[in-house]
């Protein structure tokens, strides 16, 4: 069964968008070339929220910079004027598209982007795992990784840690 991961760079400052969604302030900071290749390999779909749809649909930004091309589902509550190649628009909700996405992915993971999304996937105790690239930049405002104002708290078990010249990659295990 497919492992539901929340894929993110995130900012010193606890930042996984800038203001205005702008993802400009990761610009220069990748990941050394095996983690990537092999976080990409170990995808079998993504899952992602309405405004990443917005932006994965085009040329600029497409998942891993293209590198990705399997299935991708989008939880909505909106009928789309039509949709880009390789995407589902899901309307029964976020677990049905992450049952599906599951079982398109096989034995590989379910990466979720987008804030709100991955959000309520944490808030519905539906992600196993986080995968976070800590990026030395501090934008100071705007989409922050964890708004959870009195939310639950979460139990994390750190199962890896790896850095590059710029990045530090943490993983957590999810605890229920």
């Amino acid at each position: 069964m497919a492992k539901v991961l929340w894929h993110v760079s995130m900012s010193l400052d606890g930042f996984i968008a800038g203001p205005g969604d702008d993802m400009g302030w990761m610009a220069g900071y990748a990941l050394p070339e095996a983690s990537a290749h092999d976080i990409v390999q170990g995808i079998g779909a993504l899952d992602i929220g309405g405004r990443t749809y917005s932006l994965a649909h085009t040329e600029a930004g497409r998942p891993h910079g293209g590198a990705f091309g399997g299935p991708m589902f989008v939880p909505t509550r909106e009928d789309p004027q039509s949709a880009a190649a390789g995407f589902t628009f899901v309307r029964e909700g976020l677990a049905a598209a992450l049952e599906l996405a599951s079982f398109a992915a096989g034995e590989k993971d379910v990466v979720v982007f987008g804030a709100k999304t991955a959000a309520r996937c944490m808030d519905m105790g539906l992600t196993d795992e986080l995968l976070v690239h800590v990026l030395p930049v501090p934008p100071g405002d705007g989409v922050r990784m964890f708004e959870h104002r009195g939310g639950t708290l979460l139990r994390l078990e750190r199962i890896g840690l790896s850095s590059g010249p710029d990045v530090v990659d943490l993983r957590f295990r999810v605890h229920r």
